[in-house]
């Protein structure tokens, strides 16, 4: 399993304008105050938002569904300046490549980006035929990281006809949230040293595997199989 944003692509230019103009839309009120999203779920983010610029919900209201259509509308409107405004990281065609040439392997992502969204900034630079996208787990399904990961190892023993034990799975990130979601989610984390996280902070949130970037796929299949090694002998 794969996070998307800052470890395979790195459109927060485009992310951002997307995240304004859905929340100004949906609540009248512009989006001065961002927050962090490393490790969050779309929903999640909306929310903070909300709290940071003090926007108060009336009894009954909900506003999240409109804001999720929203922001797919918006971040829609912007697929073309995806590859000019961002970038896929550096060696993140190569890692897939090379650890979809793993036997009995299947990639899939799990991020906080809602589906429609995710797709798109992966088929902008290329990415998303070598995963497989159907069984993934996307923030438009309002549940925590640590719960997308358990659906999505479900999902892929289902689709596959094959079981996906908790030993060998793999969630590959840039985030210590996400480190933490991989361990309370049963998965073994790769930790990537691409995001803002510093590799002390992705070591004291849980991960033993740890690796610069992705540009030596060598490095990163040895990171898996040790990985999956490791948890599979525990």
């Amino acid at each position: 399993m794969w996070n998307i944003d800052l470890t395979l692509v790195d459109v927060a230019q485009v992310t951002r304008a997307a995240y304004a103009e859905a929340f100004e839309r949906v609540t009248g009120v512009p989006l001065v105050y961002l927050a962090s999203t490393g490790g969050r779920t779309d929903s999640e983010v909306f929310f903070e938002f909300l709290a940071r610029n003090d926007v108060r919900l009336e009894p009954g209201e909900e506003p999240l569904s409109d804001f999720i259509d929203a922001l797919g509308e918006g971040f829609a409107r912007r697929r073309d300046q995806l590859t000019a405004r961002g970038r896929a990281m550096p060696g993140a065609q190569a890692a897939l490549a090379a650890v979809a040439g793993l036997e009995d392997t299947v990639q899939t992502v799990v991020t906080g980006t809602i589906m429609s969204n995710a797709v798109a900034k992966l088929a902008a630079f290329g990415l998303d035929g070598y995963l497989d996208l159907s069984i993934g787990g996307f923030g438009s399904e309002h549940y925590p990281k640590a719960s997308l990961i358990q659906f999505t190892r479900m999902r892929a023993a289902q689709a596959h006809g094959s079981d996906f034990p908790e030993w060998a799975t793999v969630y590959i990130t840039d985030s210590p949230r996400d480190v933490e979601a991989a361990i309370i989610g049963h998965a073994t984390p790769v930790a990537v040293v691409s995001g803002s996280a510093t590799e002390s902070q992705l070591r004291a949130a849980g991960a033993k595997h740890v690796l610069e970037d992705l540009t030596d796929p060598k490095r990163l299949l040895g990171a898996v199989r040790e990985a999956t090694a490791v948890a599979g002998a525990g």
